[in-house]
């Protein structure tokens, strides 16, 4: 009977000052420091993974980047090997096609590209003449500032004078790592897809159990399946999305409508940064070629509304069948692959999240539950 009786409370004083009313023993503090020792090993390991990835990028990037092309076309050559073609060939014959692909490309935009450099002085007197409409706004904020903040004002400038042999030096580093990572690139993706049916018998066998072996032969396929199908109905729609957008600018009168429709396609691969990109680059451009200013933003303003259309309903109602994916987790994965590897990263970002996605779904499958009503 005296154990259901309530003990009265106790106040005690530390020896801070600090009063503590009934105060209790902690239990089971061994098995919490337990728990904590596990996080921060988690914490830990997920640290040394991030640090190696990011200084790891120079040789990891092409070569995830291979493989993710690599899996994607992987279903060509298997193709190919069953009307007898040999693996090799197809390979070969697909490294190719890619490879002149990004020759054309590069051929295609390289015209434009040193045409509008040899235009820079005519081009900049042209987008200060646009751009003299905010000279009063912004003459009104400078003397704002000057009259809040009178030392804010900048100081004398410093000319500096280029040495061509230090130009010429910076181009040569920033050339050298990328043709080095384009070598490893295509290396990779022509041994993968040689090698490939190999590589995933050799897999599937290295596992001892017959449930291991299925569960790993059946997260291959679905990779395989879920990238090809994703990658496939993304290109066609940026197809679409490249036409529709070299179709409005011939139509407003937009110079080299062909150059920024392929553009289009190709950065439309990146979700969110590739179509801003565009916008800008068409808003860069329309202050160039374009009479007046409101000429100047029609062509971004619908472009915009093109994108979004194509971003919010087209492609959802269309990818949704067959893969849904969260666009909080997809901006995410954007943000941190982009952080972490740079334009390429932000292409990669929704493959490597599919692959995540099909991976923990086979080693951590999702229980129904009916929920009532």
């Amino acid at each position: 009977m005296n154990e259901h009786v309530k003990r009265p409370s106790r106040t005690e004083r530390t020896e801070f000052g600090l009063r503590l009313t009934d105060a209790q023993p902690l239990s089971g503090i061994p098995a919490v420091w337990r728990l904590g020792a596990i996080l921060s090993t988690l914490l830990m390991g997920f640290l040394a993974f991030i640090a190696a990835l990011y200084f790891g990028r120079p040789v990891l990037l092409p070569v995830v980047a291979a493989l993710v092309v690599g899996i994607t076309l992987s279903p060509v050559t298997e193709f190919g090997a069953r009307f007898n073609i040999p693996t090799p060939v197809s390979a070969v014959a697909l490294i190719v096609v890619l490879a002149a692909v990004v020759g054309v490309l590069i051929t295609f935009f390289a015209a434009p590209v040193s045409e509008w450099i040899g235009r820079a002085p005519e081009i900049g007197q042209a987008v200060q003449q646009k751009l003299r409409v905010f000279e009063y706004p912004l003459s009104v904020l400078h003397n704002i500032r000057s009259t809040i903040m009178p030392g804010s004002t900048s100081g004398p400038t410093v000319s500096v004078e280029s040495n061509p042999a230090e130009v010429v030096g910076a181009v040569v580093l920033a050339v050298t790592p990328a043709i080095s990572q384009f070598v490893v690139f295509f290396g990779t993706l022509i041994f993968f897809l040689i090698t490939n049916l190999q590589l995933r018998r050799k897999l599937i066998v290295s596992f001892g159990t017959r449930d291991a072996r299925l569960r790993m032969m059946r997260i291959w396929n679905d990779i395989e399946d879920n990238l090809a199908d994703y990658l496939g109905l993304v290109t066609v729609i940026n197809i679409a999305l490249g036409l529709v957008t070299m179709a409005m600018l011939y139509l407003i009168g937009f110079p080299n409508p062909v150059t920024f429709g392929l553009l289009t396609m190709g950065l439309n691969f990146v979700p969110y940064l590739g179509p801003a990109i565009v916008a800008l680059v068409l808003s860069a451009v329309g202050l160039v070629a374009m009479p007046t200013l409101a000429q100047a933003s029609l062509a971004p303003a619908l472009f915009v509304a093109i994108a979004t259309l194509e971003g919010h309903f087209i492609t959802p109602s269309i990818v949704g069948r067959r893969l849904t994916l969260s666009p909080f987790l997809v901006f995410l994965a954007l943000v941190f692959w982009t952080w972490l590897w740079g334009p390429v990263g932000a292409f990669l970002a929704v493959p490597l999240l599919i692959v995540s996605f099909v991976v923990l779904g086979h080693l951590v499958p999702r229980e129904e539950t009916n929920l009532p009503g």
